[in-house]
């Protein structure tokens, strides 16, 4: 039996031990107890917490994320994956950062993504991100087996789940005529190069030649030399002339007002205040890779054609948006010949 003197020891229904106190009316966590009960272990963990000298295990998720960050494995991956990780890696740090992986179980890892359903994308890299960890802690020996096997993700709510809208003919007008010069340098680079959201701010002055823009794709790390169109060269000349000099190679192209980058989360703000200006909400910046493709489906160009522009690893969505543009074609020439 569980001494009566560990008075702050609370058994949770499911049958796990915790560590609990009342501060001022509430009722705050101190810790978990992961030990088998009525062992030396499970006491050492209770005073451990207690005290709160609770020691960081030689073998804790801290040291393996850290040993992870050494590997080949994460230099060779793309900085856009590697900036997908690195908030669940700050998750685990700070909620198992000091346990020892060993202790981690399946369940563990549901009870987790459960807490983070709110964000369903960041709930389900958690499992691919203990996995990752879990197989370089196989190889060090520090645990047998790779808990985050065959997790079952979670699925967006129906609710939730809102399609991407292709901006219309009307709609792209509008931002083209009504829209800033920021605004619209950001709506031209994300029609003109067919590139996702993520890889627009990458963009820097070395990039374009006047005719082209190159880049490396964060999500594949493709390589890919666009040519330009007519309006996204427009938008961009007019941008470098508006500087007043002439800007280094590695200026990005998106800037703040003070010259800095411009991130993913700053552009997103730009566009939505337009896009509620101009009472565009219903297409996002999303889909303004979606109308290139349709733009270059409407040139004529074939899935493969496209895929070599866009970069696409896979020709589903192609297919899709090329799709709509070509029965938005067909439609047109059939009424044409109709009258």
């Amino acid at each position: 039996m569980v001494s009566r003197r560990k008075q702050y020891l609370w058994q949770h229904s499911s049958g796990r031990w915790y560590v609990r106190k009342c501060v001022n009316g509430k009722m705050i966590y101190l810790g978990r107890i992961t030990a088998k009960e009525d062992t030396a272990e499970f006491d050492h963990q209770y005073w451990e917490i207690v005290s709160g000298k609770r020691a960081e295990a030689k073998t804790s998720w801290t040291a393996l994320i850290a040993a992870m960050r050494e590997t080949d494995k994460w230099a060779n991956f793309s900085p856009r994956y590697r900036k997908d990780l690195e908030p669940v890696f700050t998750y685990l740090t700070e909620k198992i950062g000091k346990a020892d992986v060993v202790r981690l179980t399946q369940a563990d890892i549901y009870d987790a993504m459960e807490k983070n359903k709110h964000r369903v994308r960041f709930a389900n890299y958690i499992p691919t991100a203990i996995s990752m960890l879990s197989k370089l802690a196989i190889r060090k020996r520090w645990r047998k087996d790779n808990p985050a096997i065959d997790i079952e993700p979670l699925k967006v709510p129906k609710a939730r789940k809102k399609p991407h809208v292709p901006w219309t003919d009307w709609a792209v007008e509008r931002l083209r005529d009504e829209g800033e010069s920021l605004p619209v340098l950001i709506f031209e680079i994300g029609v003109g190069s067919v590139q996702r959201p993520g890889d627009w701010v990458d963009f820097q002055w070395g990039d374009y030649d006047g005719e082209t823009l190159k880049l490396r794709q964060n999500k594949t790390g493709k390589p890919l030399l666009l040519p330009c169109t007519e309006a996204l060269k427009t938008a961009l000349d007019r941008a470098k002339a508006e500087l007043g000099f002439v800007p280094h190679p590695l200026r990005h192209i998106l800037t703040r007002a003070d010259g800095s980058a411009m991130d993913y989360h700053a552009m997103a703000r730009v566009m939505v205040r337009e896009r509620k200006r101009l009472g565009l909400m219903a297409f996002d910046q999303h889909a303004l890779r979606y109308r290139g493709v349709m733009e270059l489906a409407w040139a004529g160009c074939t899935d493969d054609e496209i895929a070599s522009f866009s970069g696409h690893t896979s020709k589903a969505m192609i297919v899709k948006y090329a799709g709509e543009a070509r029965q938005i074609m067909r439609a047109r020439q059939a009424a044409a010949k109709r009258k």
